[in-house]
């Protein structure tokens, strides 16, 4: 559950002495809010204006992942082609939030519908007004990449529940053109950049369409995901994890490909920038064999824990404490 496709009590407690210290700290915090979010505008406004084309590059744990971009933005409508160089061949084609992605190698194609974020997703949810109460906007020395001269800010996190980010936009534009992760004492956990970028491209959203629209010769695939809610599905939390919000509720039919009989519920969350996801199952004994957390060497942490009859798999990039404290508060209603 990679990007292609982003303490516990303790430092909730932290989170309420800090805003507890007084009208002089809650000041600053209200102007470090006003700047996180007029910022993180400027960089959502610049993923979706003009036209441009790049090899962007992500490294994690020790690998590394590689794709030429195309986008185009003309009116209300975003088109965006994302040609996979290292890995499994595929190509995906983005118009607004319809993704189709095509495998040559097995002639299929999956065709869903997903929010339109771009290659940043993390720094492009929203501009929800809480974001500076639970991150601090850091101006830092000014940098190049790919060509271009970068601003660079670092996003410091007000508590260990989630890690921070240093982030290098186009001076004119204010586009994203690299983005690190930081762990919780400042390390680099993954880095996503252009290697090389065009701006003011000559792409063409008609010739984009045509490509997404020939699925001849092809399988298409529906993934069958259902919008629900979480109290529908008979669970919630006790208590919310600090900054957290719920972002939307799923339901996944069975697949007997993957052995499983019954639906699972994938339950997602966000602080604005931070993602994470609960997906609950039937307990199978077969299947679900292993308890515990997974670090695959980068910023994305999975937890899984047997809760009576279920099981449950929590996914995101945050510490895994994070995770932990997400499970624990999971409980069945129904």
């Amino acid at each position: 559950m990679k990007r292609w496709a982003r303490a516990g009590a303790a430092a909730a407690v932290a989170v309420v002495l800090w805003v507890a210290q007084g009208p002089a700290v809650a000041q600053a915090a209200a102007q470090d809010s006003v700047s996180v979010n007029a910022w993180l505008m400027r960089v959502h406004q610049a993923s979706r204006l003009g036209a441009y084309t790049g090899t962007f590059v992500v490294s994690a744990g020790g690998s590394m992942a590689s794709a030429k971009i195309w986008h185009v933005c003309e009116g209300n409508q975003q088109m965006e082609r994302v040609e996979s160089l290292s890995g499994v061949p595929r190509s995906t084609f983005r118009r607004n939030d319809q993704v189709v992605t095509f495998f040559p190698e097995s002639k299929v194609a999956i065709a869903e519908s997903r929010e339109s974020l771009g290659l940043f997703p993390s720094l492009l949810k929203s501009s929800d007004s809480a974001i500076g109460d639970f991150y601090q906007l850091k101006p830092q020395a000014g940098d190049r990449i790919a060509g271009f001269d970068a601003d660079v800010v670092q996003l410091v996190p007000r508590d260990r529940l989630r890690y921070g980010y240093r982030v290098w936009s186009e001076k004119k534009t204010g586009l994203v053109i690299q983005l690190q992760t930081l762990d919780l004492d400042g390390r680099v956990l993954e880095q996503a950049a252009f290697s090389e970028l065009q701006l003011d491209a000559p792409v063409s959203m008609g010739k984009l369409s045509q490509m997404m629209d020939r699925t001849e010769g092809y399988r298409v695939e529906h993934p069958d995901l259902q919008k629900t809610s979480a109290d529908a599905q008979g669970w919630a939390l006790r208590k919310p994890v600090a900054g957290f919000k719920p972002m939307g509720c799923y339901r996944r039919p069975p697949a007997a490909a993957a052995g499983r009989r019954e639906d699972t519920m994938q339950w997602a969350f966000s602080d604005g920038l931070a993602t994470v996801s609960l997906f609950v199952e039937a307990f199978d004994a077969r299947r679900h064999v292993r308890e515990g957390g997974t670090d695959f060497g980068g910023a994305t942490h999975t937890l899984t824990r047997r809760l009576a009859s279920w099981w449950v798999t929590a996914v995101g990039e945050v510490p895994l404490s994070t995770l932990n404290a997400f499970v624990q508060e999971l409980e069945r209603k129904k």
